[in-house]
């Protein structure tokens, strides 16, 4: 008999008239503002430019939702096609299902085309947003909790989370799974901060940290969940998609560091480059850059009213000696 657990709510769902406001979305949902918020912050530290992060993200999060969608159902494809189910629920988004491993592939993607607009490397963005995912992530798993899913093996310990008897689920207490995932990411989150300012990491060294950092937590989180899943060689195919992407991550870091060492110097062109702007306007801009600096090196190249021979140069002083 337990002598505490973690309560689970009584429904993941609160009606507000017509409108149900779902605890699933409301987690996801915060975490993308955390991720933005932080970003930014990191962003503007790095040099960049305020509002940067939110315009990229603007492409990145909408693709990221269809991603982790799209890698939910194919991987978990018997939710929704097998005899009596209904596929329409594989867009139900909001009643939980999402895969991390296709958001952050996806939602690269999104980034890769909102920074390619801007003119900015997506390595340095993606450094930048690296921790601000990782507690996006710590706060997205407690939509779990509402939906009581993706919970752990059964256990008596005090902070096993109680399960209602429910839709493919069994009453009792279970390794509340989602709550230990959330712990790791936000460890993970303070890894990243913590390496990031004591080695400079650049050129998505970062990034790829947290990705390593977060499959080694992944691994051994998801071999202790209970949910239906398919196995490969005995292992949750989740628990190969994180070694697999583990090893591609610290290869990175590895090579990364060799060929690209230190960290970005401008992260962002202070030049406007959006697109369909007048090549020709640019073009002057810099011309008049360049004409600029050619004054600040020569300053008696010009006269300066209050103050005669101030502008006189060498040759002009010579000829001004001789017709004297």
């Amino acid at each position: 008999m337990n002598l505490a657990s973690i309560p689970s709510p009584s429904t993941g769902v609160i009606e507000l008239g017509p409108i149900p406001l779902r605890g699933y979305a409301f987690c996801i949902i915060i975490g993308v503002f955390v991720a933005v918020w932080f970003g930014n912050k990191r962003w503007i530290a790095r040099g960049g430019k305020a509002g940067t992060v939110a315009d990229i993200a603007v492409w990145a999060v909408p693709f990221g939702l269809v991603g982790g969608r799209l890698y939910h159902v194919i991987t978990d494809y018997q939710l929704y096609f097998s005899e009596g189910e209904n596929w329409v629920d594989a867009f139900k988004i909001w009643e939980g299902g999402l895969g991390i491993w296709g958001a952050i592939a996806f939602g690269a993607v999104g980034a890769w085309i909102g920074c390619r607009r801007r003119g900015i490397p997506l390595p340095a963005w993606a450094d930048a947003l690296a921790p601000g995912i990782a507690f996006a992530q710590a706060i997205g798993r407690w939509g779990n909790w509402f939906n009581q899913e993706l919970y752990g093996k059964p256990t008596d310990l005090p902070w096993a989370v109680e399960i209602s008897e429910g839709a493919n689920r069994v009453a009792g207490t279970y390794h509340p799974t989602f709550l230990y995932e959330s712990l790791w990411c936000i460890g993970v989150a303070l890894l990243v901060i913590w390496a990031d300012r004591r080695f400079t990491l650049g050129h998505g060294r970062a990034f790829a940290l947290y990705v390593a950092a977060y499959c080694a937590g992944r691994a051994w989180i998801e071999y202790m969940r209970v949910d239906e899943a398919h196995h490969i060689l005995g292992l949750r195919l989740n628990v190969w998609t994180a070694i697999i992407v583990f090893v591609l991550a610290v290869v990175y870091i590895v090579v990364s560091a060799k060929l690209r060492p230190g960290r970005e110097e401008i992260v962002e062109p202070d030049r406007d480059t959006t697109p369909g702007k007048n090549a020709d306007a640019r073009d002057a801009d810099a011309k008049d850059a360049e004409q600029d600096a050619d004054a600040k090196k020569d300053p008696l190249s010009k006269d300066e009213p209050g103050e005669p021979g101030k502008g006189l140069t060498a040759d002009s002083t010579e000829a001004a000696a001789e017709k004297g």
